[in-house]
């Protein structure tokens, strides 16, 4: 085949960058990391026809469209890989793409749930500490306070034998609900008694500290 009509039958990598909206260097990137085979050349220059043009389209389905890193495009587009085997790189990215999924409506869910907050500085907000222990490693640590929790932390201090989950405490914590009971102790949200009157503290502890607190005032 002569060299004019293999050039009339191909483009150049700039054109073949354009038809899908790339920049050469990104057709030479996945060309060097083997997501694109090698096409032709003329001197040098790089050719592309029509069955590398579509395998150009390909890979911007698979590394732009459908998220693909570059490794797994790869056996996806260089048509070497078997049937079975492209179709399960794919399988994987789907179910990683699942997993972000989840973790992006957990994450736009919870910043709905902030936006329950009618303080003007959220950081001011009576609820704040129950999120950050329920939602942070915070959690993990003893303390009333948040320096005394930090000490701990640092020091390598005893944590707390169970941390909530994402789905408990954003399930049994009001945040910025003008309607809950705080700890007079530790500030946390109170549970509400069936029966009786209200409490006062989340816990035993936090109600035989404030007894101690009251006794050491007195004297």
């Amino acid at each position: 085949m002569s060299t004019e009509l293999v050039m009339h039958q191909a483009v150049s990598i700039g054109e073949a960058a354009a038809l899908y909206g790339l920049a050469p260097s990104t057709v030479r990137w996945w060309e060097g990391q083997g997501v694109l085979n090698s096409p032709a050349r003329n001197g040098g220059k790089r050719l592309y026809r029509d069955a590398d043009l579509r395998r150009v389209g390909l890979a911007y389905l698979c590394c732009v469209v459908g998220q693909l890193p570059l490794a797994q495009a790869a056996v996806v587009t260089s048509g070497n890989a078997t049937h079975s085997a492209w179709q399960r790189t794919i399988d994987e990215q789907i179910t990683l793409l699942g997993q972000r999924i989840g973790q992006l409506e957990a994450a736009r869910d919870y910043l709905a749930h902030l936006l329950r907050c009618e303080d003007d500085d959220i950081a001011c907000c009576p609820i704040l500490e129950a999120e950050l222990s329920a939602h942070t490693p915070r959690g993990r640590f003893f303390g009333t306070d948040l320096v005394a929790a930090a000490r701990a932390a640092r020091s390598g201090g005893k944590q707390r034998e169970k941390t909530p989950t994402r789905d408990e405490s954003v399930a049994h914590s009001p945040l910025c609900d003008e309607n809950a009971v705080l700890c007079l102790s530790c500030r946390e949200p109170v549970p509400r008694a069936a029966r009786g009157r209200p409490r006062k503290y989340c816990s035993r502890a936090c109600q035989q500290r404030a007894y101690r607190a009251r006794r050491g005032e007195r004297s």
